[in-house]
């Protein structure tokens, strides 16, 4: 029945395989079941409810992408998105007006996946803005992650400055933070769940991680946080909010489909991901389903090129993943023990990981480079994605029109700088 559903001996590979690869890929990536509630439970989210959301939106998502498109990829609440998410939109509007531009972003997504529109959009948008964003969305999430564990904080003379590193809270996030980089600098698999449960065990004798009465339990129930879309508070917040979560989705799911696929030589004779509408609709569905059941976007996740160097090669890796989510549901008492000052360091070394594009950004042609620069700067300076990537179409098509460059932009972009202008400057129209 498996060879007959995922076409094991046609992509060179086994039962066993798939099974290591997707133990793999969960590893690599099972921090977000701590993290994600962790992050949105800071817009007044119940921590419990969101992290049973976060874990089925990704396992059932994951498993109809093994079905659906029969490709090893797993898909799950995406860093960056979920700190835009919690500490931007829900600050403006409320969680449920955050909510709602999740699933309007997905209901977007997913008309333009089924009609093919998407390839347009791809091929107008500047690779150089594209890669700007992955890095911008980089710092943004790490400024989130020395916030969260006090090693910045505020200050009204300087605006931030150093936290109190004798703190127990803060010092624990060090100690984190620096177990965890040598644990990806010594390519140990896991390394970001293993720096946090490490982390959390060393905080017990420090007086942050509180002992739990027991590892497994219950699920949470979704009942807070399900189907609690505010559409009209979403509206309120203006389409350049719904294209910027839309944006970050759609592209990031793009390059890791293809860079993984490269990598494993997955693409066909025309350097095409065969199949790869029907991941794109997946991500989309998976988008609409996590903001229905209570979760920020729901996007491919770069660590299933773990599982894919494992030999995973079908969908058969992914529905093990799948399966490895839905599980995870019974130990919620577990994830309640972790505390922020675990988690934190997990938010700054994804901020590292997030700055590998930036060296394929053209640093010598200016008209490219000032507009990379002001998405990058501004999406941490700014404390917001939207406005990142609204600066940075603004900025390309002034720079490029005025020195004589007109003809580089696609009109598309014309029309996002247009939209970009009125979301920046509201009151101008």
């Amino acid at each position: 029945m498996l060879e007959r559903l995922f076409k094991l001996k046609e992509n060179g590979t086994n039962v066993r395989t798939e099974v290591v690869a997707g133990v793999t890929t969960f590893m690599t990536m099972a921090y977000i079941i701590f993290v994600n509630p962790d992050i949105l439970s800071a817009t007044g989210m119940p921590f419990g409810a969101v992290m049973t959301a976060t874990a089925l939106s990704a396992g059932i998502t994951t498993i109809l992408a093994g079905f659906m498109a029969n490709y090893p990829y797993a898909l799950a609440s995406g860093m960056g998105l979920n700190a835009f998410f919690a500490f931007v939109v829900a600050e403006q509007a409320g969680w449920q007006a955050a909510l709602g531009v999740i699933f309007l972003s997905g209901i977007l997504f997913l008309v333009l996946a089924l009609t093919g529109a998407i390839n347009i959009l791809d091929a107008a948008i500047p690779q150089s803005l594209k890669r700007a964003v992955g890095v911008g969305i980089g710092l943004f999430i790490a400024f989130i992650g020395v916030k969260n564990a006090g090693i910045i904080q505020g200050d009204p003379a300087t605006i931030v400055a150093r936290g109190n590193f004798a703190a127990a809270g803060p010092a624990l996030a060090l100690i984190g933070l620096l177990i965890t980089a040598v644990l990806m600098a010594r390519n140990v698999r896991g390394s970001i769940l293993l720096g946090i449960l490490i982390t959390t065990l060393i905080g017990i004798p420090m007086g942050v991680t509180k002992i739990a009465g027991s590892i497994v339990g219950k699920p949470a129930s979704l009942a807070p946080i399900a189907f609690k879309l505010d559409f009209k508070g979403a509206f309120s917040l203006g389409f350049m909010t719904i294209f910027s979560f839309w944006f970050v989705d759609v592209f990031d799911t793009v390059g890791t489909l293809m860079g993984t696929a490269s990598r494993a030589n997955m693409l066909d004779e025309k350097g095409q991901l065969p199949r790869i509408k029907e991941m794109m609709t997946v991500d989309a569905i998976g988008t609409c389903l996590g903001a229905a059941l209570g979760t920020s976007t729901v996007t491919t996740y770069v660590e299933s090129s773990a599982g894919i160097a494992e030999g995973g090669r079908t969908g058969l890796t992914a529905v093990v993943i799948g399966i490895l989510f839905l599980v995870s549901l019974v130990f919620a008492p577990l994830a309640g023990m972790i505390p922020t000052e675990a988690t934190a360091p997990a938010l700054i070394i994804v901020g590292v990981l997030m700055m590998l594009p930036v060296k394929d950004i053209d640093w010598s042609d200016f008209s490219e480079a000032f507009p990379a620069f002001i998405t990058i700067a501004m999406m941490p300076f700014a404390f917001s994605i939207s406005d990142g990537i609204s600066a940075g179409f603004i900025s390309y098509v002034v720079v490029k029109a005025l020195s004589g460059k007109a003809r580089e932009i696609h009109w598309l972009v014309y029309v996002l700088a247009a939209i970009s202008v009125i979301h920046l400057i509201p009151g101008l129209f």
